[in-house]
């Protein structure tokens, strides 16, 4: 299943966005109230008094507009008619337009919302990465970096969108109804109050019901929205592979194509969301109509005053604005729900390494790490190892030989805690890494991988990953021990170069060179060094080799390898044949016994034998052909 799969199809296309309310609620109530920042808890609490205000402006504003209007018609004095004109003309500006959208009290609210949104969004975000960095190797192998971009990005703002939704538009419009319909049944009479409440309650109940209707158009169109994205960030990722095969017309197809079927999904949104407009701007006219024929009958009866006739209208249409986008509210609340379940979903990643309870950290001592009949699969009924036992004395160098897919690397992933072991034990120093905390594992562990990424940054910055807090004189010396501070004095910039996405300005060697800078920098006590010079040629590797070897000294040391002379010096060799030890013993006694290393000996120099005759013939037919000419 794919990413995107596994973030939006979990949720049916007909399900509503309101299933697990009560769940969804209580994941957001960390970050509606904000803990232990008492300034920002006192200015929700004023956000929330200014909203009251609002009402109670919402309710006086047409009353006063009905005054003047009576008082005109009525001839009372200058002096009231000018009092009753400033009193309205203020609370007006208090409220703004008619919504309340613009006015003075609105928008002094929305600033000091600023800090609380801040905080939010900080938090959300933080708490969101911090969870991805927790969860395992499988998890991140198996991930689409676009959508979990995309989730990360929508899941965070609608957030942001649905607080303030809810506490500044759905609640208060809701308020406004209830004190309309009973203000209207108070001071005009009931019939007022029942054309108010079946015009709301009809609104309401049809703009609830197309909503969610339309709510299986926004899942797909957020879904291939994702997977445009998905192949858009893939593509870019994987630039040179797209020109080794001239694919870049087939990208830009795939591409487009994607974002078709996005523009589908869009346009059954967009239609869908027209259609509930024209429902809406109907059941408001005519509830305005309705109204607006039954006041102006009781004006011409005498029974109700012009200025009632205006106080309705102007009341209604106070209404009715922020009404009208009610709608749009309940959308933008149901559109943020569904951006979330993304979010949500990654929230509930559960982490399948995990420290225990009370876990201590490591207290190491001397090195010696201890393999105690150990069984691994990445997946149900197909085991990587099967009781594989080894020790690594203090200061030791084991190397791990063998076919690809016997199970190596995943010894290395294992001793670092990628994986906790399914049967067996691990431990350093006599304690069992799954009982000791993570991170003070890893800080006694330096890694050099067989394919090195860097970070898009500086030559010194990604130097200084090893230790964040080295100066730069420790940098240069990390440097010069891994035998790259010559290489990198002469590019323009010094350590200041750019090594681009990944690292890609940097050849291979260079590439490698920069990450044992990085893990002498840290000064481990343990060296894993996963394949770290297979793909590199063989001068390259002899200079790193060098580099390496100058980094294990007196370091317990495990390599996983694929040249065999790249080992020979090794304390004890390993060779690992579907996920078991096969042979061990160091590199002379493996070679008398005649068994699998022996083979794979042989077979390395007839190849290395084959290619240095080859390179002979290559020289001698070049001497000819310059002897002849």
């Amino acid at each position: 299943m794919s990413l995107s799969q596994s973030l939006l199809g979990r949720t049916e296309d007909n399900q509503s966005t309101w299933q697990g309310f009560r769940k969804k609620v209580r994941m957001l109530l960390p970050y509606m109230w904000p803990r232990g920042n008492i300034f920002l808890q006192l200015l929700v609490l004023f956000c929330l008094i200014l909203l009251g205000v609002e009402r109670v402006i919402n309710v006086f504003v047409p009353i006063y507009y009905k005054n003047i209007v009576n008082e005109l018609t009525d001839g009372s004095s200058w002096n009231a008619l000018a009092t009753t004109v400033c009193i309205y003309v203020l609370l007006k500006l208090m409220q703004g337009g008619g919504a309340g959208a613009s006015g003075f009290i609105s928008n002094l609210r929305s600033f000091l919302w600023i800090r609380v949104q801040q905080f939010t969004n900080r938090v959300v975000q933080v708490r969101l990465f911090s969870h991805l960095h927790s969860l395992s190797l499988r998890w991140h192998l198996g991930r689409k970096t676009g959508d979990v971009l995309r989730s990360i990005d929508r899941g965070t703002s609608s957030i942001n969108s649905l607080l303030s939704y809810i506490v500044f538009s759905i609640i208060p419009t809701i308020v406004d109804i209830v004190i309309s319909i009973i203000y209207f049944i108070t001071y005009f009479n009931a019939w007022f109050g029942l054309i108010v409440f079946v015009c709301m309650g009809l609104y309401l109940t049809l703009t609830i019901i197309i909503t969610e209707w339309r709510t299986k158009y926004r899942r797909d169109m957020n879904q291939q929205d994702n997977n445009a994205k998905s192949r858009a960030v893939d593509s870019l990722l994987n630039f040179e592979t797209v020109k080794y095969y001239n694919a870049e017309s087939y990208e830009v197809s795939r591409f487009e194509d994607a974002i078709l079927k996005y523009q589908v999904s869009e346009w059954k949104t967009q239609a869908s969301l027209a259609f509930l407009n024209q429902t809406q701007n109907l059941i408001i006219g005519s509830g305005l109509l309705a109204g607006s024929l039954l006041c102006a009958y009781f004006v011409t009866e005498g029974k109700f005053q012009i200025g009632d006739f205006v106080l309705f209208g102007t009341y209604i249409i106070q209404l009715y604005t922020p009404l009208n986008w009610f709608g749009t509210y309940y959308r933008m609340i149901q559109k943020s729900f569904i951006d979330m379940e993304s979010m949500f979903e990654l929230f509930e990643e559960v982490e399948e390494v995990k420290d225990e309870v009370n876990a201590g950290s490591l207290l190491f001592t001397q090195g010696k790490v201890e393999f105690e009949n150990v069984y691994f699969s990445y997946t149900n009924g197909k085991e990587i190892l099967r009781d594989v036992s080894f020790t690594a004395l203090p200061g030791q160098t084991i190397a791990l030989v063998g076919p690809s897919g016997s199970g190596k690397s995943t010894i290395i992933r294992l001793l670092f805690r990628f994986y906790d072991v399914h049967g067996g034990c691990i431990s350093i120093d006599g304690q069992d890494i799954s009982k000791v905390k993570q991170t003070s594992l890893r800080a006694h562990i330096g890694v050099v991988p067989q394919d090195t990424v860097l970070f898009n940054n500086t030559i010194r910055d990604n130097i200084r990953y090893g230790r964040i807090s080295a100066s730069d004189q420790e940098v240069e010396e990390a440097a010069l021990a891994a035998d790259i501070h010559d290489k990198i004095m002469t590019f323009p910039e010094g350590y200041d170069t750019q090594v681009g996405e990944r690292g890609l300005k940097l050849s291979g060697g260079e590439k490698q060179r920069v990450a044992i800078a990085r893990t002498i920098l840290k000064a481990p006590q343990i060296i894993l060094l996963d394949e770290a010079t297979s793909a590199l040629d063989t001068q390259t590797e002899r200079n790193i080799q060098a580099s390496l070897a100058k980094v294990c000294v007196n370091r317990t040391t495990v390599v996983v390898a694929h040249r065999l002379s790249t080992i020979i010096g090794a304390d004890q060799i390993l060779v690992i044949s579907d996920g078991r030890i096969a042979e061990r013993g160091r590199h002379e006694e493996l070679l008398v016994k005649g068994g699998l290393y022996s083979d794979m000996w042989m077979r390395q120099q007839q190849a290395q034998d084959s290619d240095s005759s080859s390179d002979t013939e290559t020289k001698d037919r070049t001497s000819e052909k310059l002897h002849w000419l």
